[in-house]
């Protein structure tokens, strides 16, 4: 069985959704702390005004720095802000090929009412995952038997190991993190995934790379990007 792990992020990038589809059971960290400067509640999109790119956020309510991600809720007007941040979106792709099939797919999960800061993210994948038809199973990791209190890569080999993982992929940044031979010990095959050459027509002439997935659905057809999916070199 081969297993993939992440943070919960919003509408990431494609590569995180190659990992998705490259594995049987793809966990969602919930017990994980929040943190600022990540990409856990905002991500990039195309941007009208300058032609590059720009920042797009669902509100969160002030609390604790200290709070794991499924301890923390968005901001009581969220749906006042996530209107507005749908209308930007709009105003930037309203002329993309793919706008009148997946704007609809972002009005409900935008406006949906859940207030959980995991539960929204985890709405918006499996919702996303369903439009691009991948049938990987999504698993939250609070649902599973592992030693929660172990740290980095133990953890995660507690986590395969609960799941009888024969493999495990993980994106290219975890190279420094992760050593094959500690996984082998474990009777598990670890694998690095990088997305390879993943270009597409946009509106300008030069290529903005590692946006949103809202980026990628706005141009490309699900079909597309079933292809796209697969355009990935192991490291």
């Amino acid at each position: 069985m081969k297993v993939g792990i992440m943070q919960p992020y919003f509408f990431p990038y494609i590569g995180y959704f190659q990992l998705i589809n490259l594995v049987d059971v793809f966990v969602v960290y919930d017990e994980i702390e929040y943190t600022k400067k990540g990409w856990i509640n905002r991500n990039r999109i195309l941007s009208k005004v300058n032609g590059t790119d720009e920042l797009i956020t669902i509100p969160i309510k002030k609390d604790s720095d200290f709070l794991n991600v499924n301890q923390r809720f968005l901001a009581d007007d969220f749906l006042k802000i996530n209107e507005k941040t749908l209308r930007k979106i709009k105003s930037n792709y309203s002329k993309s090929p793919f706008f009148t099939d997946v704007y609809p797919l972002l009005q409900n999960i935008f406006l949906n009412q859940e207030k959980n800061l995991f539960h929204f993210i985890y709405y918006s994948l499996k919702e996303i995952t369903s439009y691009l038809n991948i049938n990987t199973e999504l698993v939250i990791s609070s649902s599973l038997n592992f030693d929660n209190g172990l740290k980095g890569e133990e953890k995660v080999i507690s986590i395969c190991k609960s799941l009888n993982a024969s493999e495990y992929l993980n994106p290219s940044g975890g190279t420094s993190l992760y050593k094959k031979e500690n996984f082998l010990a474990n009777n598990i095959n670890l694998e690095f995934i990088k997305p390879d050459n993943i270009v597409y027509k946009q509106f300008g002439n030069v290529f903005i790379e590692s946006l949103s997935i809202i980026d990628v659905m706005m141009f490309n057809a699900p079909e597309t990007i079933s292809i796209m999916l697969n355009k990935y070199k192991k490291l």
